[in-house]
C-alpha cells in the first residue's frame, strides 16, 4: 500500500538529516496518515480512506466528503476517490 493521501495526493519527501557537524545522510519525511470513515450526505453512506491529517482538517473545513470532492482536481485523488466523486455528481444532478 501507497503511502499516499486518497484524497489530496501528499506523498513522501526525501530530505537530509544534518548533524551539528553539518554532516548529511538521506532521510525520508512520511506524511501522517490516518485511516477515517468519512459519510457521503448525498449518498447516505461512510466509506473508508486512508488520508492525511491536514485532508482530514480540510474535509471538516469545507463542510463534508462531498463539498471537498467537488472542488478536488482529478489529478490528486486515487482511483477510489474518483470514482466516489463522478457517483456524487451523478446523484447530485438526478436530484
Amino acid at each position: 500500500m501507497a503511502r499516499r493521501c486518497e484524497l489530496t495526493g501528499k506523498d513522501v519527501m526525501t530530505g537530509n538529516n544534518v548533524s551539528h557537524a553539518k554532516n548529511r545522510s538521506r532521510r525520508r519525511f512520511l506524511p501522517n496518515l490516518c485511516n477515517v470513515s468519512l459519510m457521503s450526505d448525498t449518498l447516505g453512506e461512510t466509506y473508508k480512506l486512508r488520508i492525511s491529517a491536514h485532508a482530514l482538517r480540510s474535509v471538516e473545513h469545507r463542510g463534508g466528503l462531498d463539498a471537498f470532492l467537488a472542488k478536488a482536481v482529478e489529478a490528486e485523488l486515487s482511483p477510489k476517490a474518483r470514482l466516489l466523486k463522478t457517483e456524487i455528481k451523478r446523484r447530485q444532478v438526478a436530484a
